[in-house]
């Protein structure tokens, strides 16, 4: 098991990204001043992005299942937040799918394709993780 999200396993069997993107901003609003450098002020964390980029072949019988991807489009629908946990027992936060994108090639005769690169982006959407470990 690579990674969790909700109770979809990214794996070999199902999908297995290669590679974990994670972008976090912080806010730093500014005025502008007369005659001086724009006052900033944190005001916070902002967002708290990951993106799973990755690929399956279907026709190896071992590297992903196109049904994965059918998956996660289901859980997506549902607008859902959901614990992301890395294999190793690292938590992230709770997050949401916001976007997918899926390039298909080397297309068999059906149409089926033997390989499909996928990139599957996440917004975390918790506070902190007292709420996603459901403390207090």
């Amino acid at each position: 098991m690579m990674m969790c999200l909700g109770s979809f396993v990214f794996s070999l069997p199902t999908l297995a990204h290669h590679e974990l993107q994670r972008q976090a901003e912080w806010k730093h609003p500014n005025v502008s001043r007369v005659g001086t450098r724009d006052a900033h002020q944190y005001t916070g964390p902002g967002d708290e992005t990951i993106t799973l980029p990755g690929w399956i072949a279907p026709d190896e019988g071992f590297a992903g299942s196109p049904i994965s991807l059918d998956i996660l489009r289901y859980m997506a629908d549902a607008g859902d937040a959901y614990a992301l946990v890395e294999g190793s027992g690292r938590i992230y936060g709770a997050f949401v799918i916001t976007t997918m994108s899926e390039t298909r090639s080397y297309l068999n005769e059906d149409g089926s394709s033997k390989r499909i690169e996928f990139s599957i982006s996440l917004k975390r959407v918790d506070e902190n993780l007292v709420g996603v470990l459901g403390l207090f």
